[in-house]
């Protein structure tokens, strides 16, 4: 567990408000308590959220003038909008009253953890790349721990040892949004592609945010330069002196970083190796993933020989095109971490002859773009909340579909037809749930939805019939 007692110290009256009560802020609040703050003040807009807070130990009370004008912080959760839509009320009444507005990986960074910090952020490939990182720091010497945005609140978190210790941060555009200070060791920018624009208004927001995450000095800035907006960032980062920048790219030739292109594996021109045949890095975007990876360890002087072979034997995500099981020649893949057009289209792209279950609440944009890869959709079968304004897209197209509303009904009913047209041309086909879309409509987490996905491939009977 992190020690915030540095941060706390600095505080005035040592009275902090909690905002949102998931996880995240019920990790704050016992963070808080441990250091022994003087007043814990803590409040969600539902009621779930109001009774866990006050279990864990805050004083539930709505955000007053009179509240917030007592508090030297308020310690506001990702979800919670600072924005767009509309600023939450009690972020109004904070900013009103010059109350700083901070997140929890803000109060971890500081809290002088005295350890170096990896932060990585991008649209799409996080969590493949930061759990690769950390898989490739524990397998070549180093003692790494993984925390942020995949699930482990950042003040849960247990530090690695201070001898050869290393923090690895998945981070959202909604947490970089709560940083004010946080300057990494090593920043990564992976890929930028419209996203979240509902929360941020513009892309030109969201990017700029994103590259909130090389502030200050630090030993390297690494930027996959393959989309337009990572590439403005590149170039002006490469006018500063602050860091060294190393450009990742899987599409050109660029003889100062770290390349993929075709999968082999080059650093500043000189090949390092295949990233072809790893099962569990399947596909052009992990290529990529695979690539800034490298460009990490390589820039904490590992060495390449070690790297690679931990790259080789990277055991993969349970959510991100996860082969949870085959029947009868049939895979049923969990990809439920495709939360965006963008991420799916990875899926889409690495199969064939696809039974696709997809939808849940929609992200700006829905499908589009996903229509190069129609041909390779047998049928598609909707779920949640965005079902007819994806069945219209998938008219659209000429695309086989079904809606089926839950997941449940979505698994019986592609597992049937995958079993029932085995022997048509083209080969065995797959089941894949790439949703496209946020899950929480239904589910509370996309973790939630892929665990459900799991259990119910697990349950299906090996003869095919539903």
């Amino acid at each position: 567990m992190i020690d915030v007692t540095p941060y706390l110290e600095t505080l005035e009256r040592k009275t902090v408000a909690v905002l949102g009560l998931g996880a995240t802020g019920l990790s704050t609040i016992k963070a808080f308590k441990r250091a022994g703050a003087s007043a814990i003040y803590g409040w969600d807009d539902k009621e779930e959220g109001r009774a866990k807070g006050e279990k864990a130990g805050a004083q539930i009370t709505e955000f007053s003038k009179d509240v917030l004008s007592q508090c030297d912080v308020l310690i506001v959760a990702p979800g919670v909008p600072l924005n767009h839509p509309a600023p939450h009320s009690a972020i109004e009444r904070a900013r009103a009253l010059n109350v700083p507005i901070l997140g929890d990986i803000e109060i971890f960074y500081r809290s002088n953890p005295d350890r170096p910090i990896i932060a990585l952020t991008g649209t799409n490939g996080k969590s493949t790349t930061t759990t690769l990182i950390t898989h490739i720091l524990n397998n070549c010497g180093k003692k790494a721990m993984l925390a942020g945005n995949i699930g482990l609140p950042v003040l849960d978190m247990k530090l690695p040892p201070k001898k050869d210790g290393v923090v690895v941060l998945e981070l959202s555009s909604f947490q970089l949004d709560l940083c004010t200070t946080l300057s990494p060791d090593i920043g990564v920018i992976l890929n930028l592609t419209p996203d979240h624009i509902d929360r941020h208004g513009t892309i030109d927001e969201y990017a700029s945010i994103k590259e909130s995450i090389f502030k200050g000095e630090g030993i390297a800035a690494i930027i996959g330069v393959d989309d337009e907006y990572c590439a403005a960032i590149y170039n002006r980062l490469s006018e500063s002196a602050q860091r060294k920048v190393i450009p990742v790219s899987i599409q050109k030739e660029m003889e100062n970083g770290v390349t993929a292109i075709g999968g082999k594996l080059m650093e500043e021109g000189t090949e390092i190796g295949s990233l072809n045949n790893i099962t569990k890095l399947h596909g052009a975007h992990n290529k990529q993933n695979a690539a800034a990876a490298y460009a990490v360890a390589r820039a904490l002087d590992l060495e390449s020989e070690c790297i690679i072979e931990a790259i080789k034997s990277y055991p993969g995500l349970p959510h991100r095109q996860y082969p949870v099981r085959v029947i009868n020649g049939v895979p049923y893949i969990n990809d439920s971490k495709a939360t965006n057009a963008e991420a799916a289209g990875k899926a889409l792209a690495c199969n064939h002859n696809i039974y696709w279950i997809v939808g849940g609440k929609a992200k700006e944009g829905g499908l589009n773009g996903l229509e190069i890869y129609k041909d390779s959709i047998k049928h598609a079968f909707l779920i949640g909340e965005a079902s007819d304004d994806f069945a219209r897209w998938l008219d659209q197209y000429g695309v086989e579909h079904g809606k089926c509303g839950t997941l449940d009904k979505a698994v019986k009913a592609a597992h049937q037809m995958a079993q029932d047209q085995r022997g048509q041309p083209g080969g065995a086909g797959c089941v894949l749930l790439s949703p496209a879309c946020a899950s929480y409509d239904q589910f509370k987490s996309f973790e939630e939805r892929g665990d459900t996905f799991t259990a119910l491939v697990d349950a299906l009977p090996e003869d095919g019939g539903a």
